[in-house]
Formats: C-alpha cells, sequence, structure tokens
C-alpha cells in the first residue's frame, strides 16, 4: 500500500510540474575539440545544433547534432614520420540536464547518442556517452546564452575515443507553455 501511495504521489508532483514547466527552444553552439589520450590527431573545431526541451522546472532534455573536424597529427612509426589525417567526427544524441530556470544557471548533463569517424581508412561508428558542466544566463527575454565543458566517450567493444569539448552557444526560446 505504501509503494502504491508513494507511485501516486509522484505522479501527481510530475503532472503539477509539467502544467508550470513547458519551454521548447532552438540552438546553435561552436568551440573546440581536443582529443584526450589519442596521438594520432590533434584538437580541432565542433558545431551544432540543439532543440532544449524543459519537461519540469528541474529537468530538460536536449537532442542534439554536432560535427568536428580533429587536426592532423605528425605520427612516428619505426623512425619513419608521417602526417596522420585527422577524423571527421558526426554526433547525434540527447542531453538530460538538471538544471533551475532563472537569469542564472549552473547545470550538469548527461547524455548518450552514436558517433562516427571517418577519414581516410577509417568509417567507424561507437556509442557516445558525453557528460559535463554547463553555465548560462539569459541577456535578453527568449534568448539564452551558455558555456559548456564536457567530457565525450566512445565506444564499440573493447575501443574508446575521449574528446573533451569546450561549447558557447545561444538558444531562442521558440514555445513556452
Amino acid at each position: 500500500m505504501k509503494r502504491i501511495l508513494a507511485l501516486v504521489s509522484a505522479g501527481t508532483l510530475l503532472c503539477a510540474s509539467l502544467a508550470h514547466a513547458g519551454n521548447i527552444g532552438f540552438g546553435a553552439y561552436g568551440g573546440m575539440s581536443f582529443p584526450v589520450l589519442q596521438e594520432d590527431q590533434s584538437q580541432g573545431s565542433i558545431y551544432g545544433l540543439r532543440a532544449p526541451l524543459s519537461l519540469t522546472p528541474l529537468l530538460s532534455v536536449e537532442p542534439f547534432w554536432s560535427s568536428s573536424a580533429l587536426g592532423d597529427q605528425l605520427v612516428n612509426i619505426g623512425g619513419v614520420d608521417f602526417t596522420r589525417e585527422g577524423s571527421d567526427v558526426t554526433t547525434f544524441g540527447a542531453n538530460v540536464m538538471f538544471s533551475t530556470h532563472g537569469p542564472t544557471r549552473f547545470y550538469p548533463y548527461v547524455g548518450m547518442g552514436s558517433v562516427q569517424f571517418k577519414r581516410q581508412g577509417q568509417d567507424e561508428t561507437f556509442t557516445s556517452y558525453q557528460f559535463g558542466l554547463g553555465f548560462g544566463f539569459t541577456p535578453a527575454p527568449r534568448f539564452n546564452l551558455d558555456f559548456r565543458g564536457e567530457l565525450q566517450a566512445a565506444a564499440k567493444d573493447e575501443v574508446s575515443r575521449k574528446m573533451a569539448n569546450v561549447l558557447v552557444g545561444v538558444t531562442y526560446s521558440l514555445y513556452s507553455f
């Protein structure tokens, strides 16, 4: 009986918070991507699009798409130097953010998606996991500016690739309900 009462109470609170929440936005971001423990490529640019949806005052879901071009790297194998082309990385997925709404916000987030690494001799798709911290503020009504630092880990079987991303973005609130 206690379990049923707890579930009904949680459902009621969730429905009540949904009535006060609700914000759909669209945004763009850019920044730098730094490979972590990858000696075959160097840092490069990253940019993308996102569409945050506030579910409750404390919880948002953010589908995203990003593209980055990691830089070329000079590699020495067997005493021979050659330049290894950096990968073109395309990621899509969704982040879950735990933040308060207001003129300034500090929020952690986690996400999951799919990432594809492409370059000559490589065309691999991995599962992507990301987590990070963000700081955002509202400089004008309906506009949000945010700064994020995240770690993205791409894993498949026993292979993984990791990148640290530094991002700056702007989001426009399309609809509030």
